[in-house]
């Protein structure tokens, strides 16, 4: 059995006491950190994993915070900076300085472990978060209380964790990171459980821990349950020593030209549903890298990426339609770490930042007209149907608004009969490149096929004003379907057929616009908040039935 010793640690007048393990001395191995929860949590119920982990070849320790277990203090005084700069003085007395780290979090600690996560940087080689909170940035420094003052009314305020900034921390994090999620939870909503799997897929190499049979507290599983928190332990070392990423790299390798290798690895910013990658060559030539990642998407890769490979196929030789040429396709990772599909990296840059009034209309001008021209594609296969992003009995809207009742009633009702044509399905400023400025601005790519469907024109231009809408202000969602029309595109329905295809889209975002937008935020657009978005969206469906209703 792995022998684990005691410690205490004096900080800020209190005494913590933890218990530590060591390993077999090399200069990389990694140090794992355990962090319990809130309120009757103690690192006591975390050292079975301790020594799990410890057995592997890591150092380790856990420890009581302030308050808890056999720390002194008293728990009312603790607060999340506290917790905070506890871990810090823990982890620098204890570990080797620059040495690397693995931390795990549990409930509470989701929130702990990712502020040490933006603390440490690129000393954190791998995460796991087990049942993860995280809060809003208000809540930082009010002491926990008795349980019923300022904190936990911030806490349990209606989607105040949206703006949390862990969430931006977990997005930036690019090494190994695990979601362990339990089969039932009472005190984190799914909605939190699901922005913190997004944030995680983002840029790390993220797997999804699903423990059947579980409740929130995980750190109690784990205990009593020696196989799941074997595996537990297992999934978060797995690929430890490449970031998870060994067998991509392996297949990367052989669909180079022969004697050419990888010399620089780069996020592409702006990717929502895969991680994108641009590779340059030891020639300079580049390269990207789509890869799915997020468990949805990643379930569904198959059929996107063979819908994708096929589409880039289609498109080449269409010069009006400045699409990647396809490299190499794994849809099924039965080579990669996870679906891949290699493509040719086409210049110029994703601009969604805001412009003067000459620039922006320059710009969409050049979306309109990029997107007639790939309405006039005729495929000798028609791709699948389109498919409907939302529908009546899915909008979520605030309760007792006529504004958003008359407008989920307007899609309440069989679709519009339409004349199809090949629609890219997810047209916005966001999957268009572009070169130069002013006068010799000009469209240089179009990415992201992976939706490429058929179905009315409509549905195009809908997803592209809802962008517009967002992105700049709801009258340049609303001018969009006119200078669309200017410049040559397909015949669209009239009143409220086409009001119905506008708001099959715009009531997709009903009412978490902020999820749209996630990649704009990265892209320098901060000032986006939900706040901001939620108003923008209102904006739009309240000038779409205006105009069409």
């Amino acid at each position: 059995m792995t022998e684990l010793s005691s410690f205490t640690y004096a900080h800020d007048g209190e005494l913590l006491s933890g218990m530590y393990g060591t390993a077999a001395e090399f200069p990389a191995t990694p140090t794992v950190v355990l962090l319990h929860g809130a309120g009757m949590g103690t690192k006591d119920r975390l050292l079975p994993m301790l020594a799990e982990f410890v057995s592997r070849g890591c150092h380790g320790l856990a420890f009581d915070f302030s308050g808890h277990g056999e720390s002194t203090g008293a728990l009312r005084e603790l607060s999340l900076r506290r917790r905070y700069e506890q871990a810090v003085a823990v982890i620098d007395a204890r570990v080797p300085a620059d040495g690397p780290l693995i931390l795990v979090g549990f409930s509470m600690s989701g929130q702990t472990a990712t502020d040490l996560v933006a603390h440490y940087g690129e000393r954190v080689v791998a995460l796991g978060l087990c049942a993860p909170a995280v809060y809003a940035q208000e809540a930082w420094d009010v002491p926990f209380g008795e349980g019923d003052g300022p904190f936990s009314e911030i806490i349990r305020r209606p989607d105040g964790w949206r703006g949390a900034p862990a969430l931006d921390v977990l997005r930036a994090y690019q090494g190994r990171a695990v979601l362990a999620v339990p089969e039932t939870d009472a005190i984190i909503p799914p909605t939190v459980t699901e922005a913190i799997q997004d944030a995680l897929s983002t840029r790390a190499q993220f797997t999804r821990f699903d423990v059947p049979g579980a409740e929130h507290m995980l750190g109690l599983w784990f205990e009593q349950h020696a196989r799941d928190r074997r595996e537990f332990v297992t999934t978060v070392l797995a690929g430890l020593g490449d970031q998870g990423w060994t067998a991509t790299r392996s297949w990367l390798a052989k669909q180079l030209p022969e004697g050419r290798t990888v010399a620089d690895t780069a996020f592409a910013q702006g990717g929502w549903s895969s991680q994108m990658r641009r590779l340059t060559l030891d020639d300079g030539t580049g390269l990207a890298l789509r890869t799915f990642v997020k468990p949805f998407y990643r379930g569904h890769a198959p059929g996107l990426l063979a819908r994708e490979a096929s589409v880039l196929t289609l498109l080449t030789g269409h010069e009006h339609i400045p699409a990647p040429e396809l490299i190499a396709v794994d849809a099924t990772a039965e080579h990669c770490d996870h679906p891949s599909l290699l493509m040719s990296l086409l210049p110029g840059r994703v601009r969604v930042d805001e412009a003067d009034g000459a620039e922006l209309d320059r710009r969409l001008d050049l979306l309109a007209a990029q997107l007639a021209a790939i309405h006039t594609v005729v495929p000798d296969e028609r791709p699948r149907r389109y498919e409907a992003w939302t529908s009546p009995e899915r909008v979520r809207t605030p309760d007792g608004d006529a504004l958003w009742d008359r407008a989920v009633d307007v899609i309440r009702r069989e679709p519009p009969a339409y004349e199809g044509c090949f629609l890219h399905r997810d047209f916005h400023p966001g999957n268009v490149l572009f070169s130069g400025a002013g006068a010799r601005l000009r469209v240089t790519g179009v990415v992201d096929w992976v939706e490429t469907s058929w179905g009315p024109a409509d549905l195009d231009v809908a997803h592209c004003s809802t962008a517009l809408a967002l992105l700049h202000g709801p009258e340049h969602g609303l001018g969009f379907r006119q200078r669309y029309e200017a410049h040559g595109g397909r015949p669209l329905a009239d009143g409220r057929d086409h009001l119905y295809w506008r708001l099959l889209d715009a009531l997709a975002y009903s009412p978490d616009a902020a999820k749209l937008a996630a990649p704009w935020r990265e892209l320098g657009r901060a000032e986006l908040t939900p706040e901001v978005l939620g108003g923008r969206l209102a904006g739009y469906v309240g000038g779409l039935l205006e105009l069409y209703g």
